[in-house]
């Protein structure tokens, strides 16, 4: 009962090593540059926390610097906001075609274009102020980071990008699988060591007490 019990508790181990893995993991990529006319386009802008069990107070703000066809530039303005847990679209040149497509907690900082427009096209620029809360000491970091946003009537067919998303896929499959099959052979592993464990006492209780007492002298010529 007490192996059974050990099994029991050495596979309930496994699988919460395994919940933990599955976590959702933040990754730090790069936006797509590439917007097509009258579909939506994601900006993304990422920046994980190290320490994801740090009190931290973020506000982040998205600028936005037209330009035309010549690439002549104009003024930067303000045109998103994420602070005091609200976000907002500040209006302007984007009226309402703003929309918040970050995650609940922070460090996937992305806003979504609705209805792209040739006049989308410019600079776009992130910013990322994080308060941390160490009891005593609050210190305060910025993070920046910069899109530069095309428009195009159509899509380009990426192959590169296509493939890599297929690869990313597979990879994932294999890991999974890999995984699993780590799990089945630790499990059959533990329950045969405890099964010979407890073959081993079952096999010294059935010995009389007479013989454990005085064992048997090896027989010598």
């Amino acid at each position: 009962m007490v192996t059974l019990h050990r099994v029991h508790l050495q596979t309930l181990l496994l699988l919460l090593f395994v919940v933990h893995l599955s976590r959702p993991v933040c990754v730090d990529v790069d936006s797509e540059t590439e917007a097509v006319l009258g579909n939506s386009m994601k900006l993304t802008c990422i920046s994980c926390l190290k320490r994801e069990e740090v009190k931290v107070n973020t506000t982040v703000k998205w600028f936005f610097t037209p330009t035309d066809h010549e690439n002549s530039t104009y003024r930067k303005t303000l045109i998103y906001q994420y602070q005091d847990e609200v976000p907002e679209s500040v209006g302007g040149h984007f009226n309402g075609r703003l929309a918040w497509n970050g995650s609940k907690d922070l460090q996937d900082v992305s806003i979504l274009i609705l209805n792209v427009s040739e006049s989308d096209r410019g600079f776009y620029e992130c910013n990322i102020t994080r308060q941390f809360d160490f009891r005593d000491f609050t210190p305060t970091t910025t993070i920046q980071k910069n899109i530069t946003l095309t428009v195009k009537e159509k899509a380009s067919n990426d192959t590169a990008a296509i493939y890599s998303e297929i690869m990313m896929y597979v990879l994932l499959v294999f890991l999974t699988l890999w995984l699993l099959v780590e799990m089945v052979y630790c499990y059959k592993k533990i329950s045969k060591s405890d099964e010979q464990a407890q073959d081993a006492a079952t096999k010294y209780l059935a010995v009389p007490s007479e013989q454990k007492d005085n064992p048997v002298a090896p027989v010598t010529e």
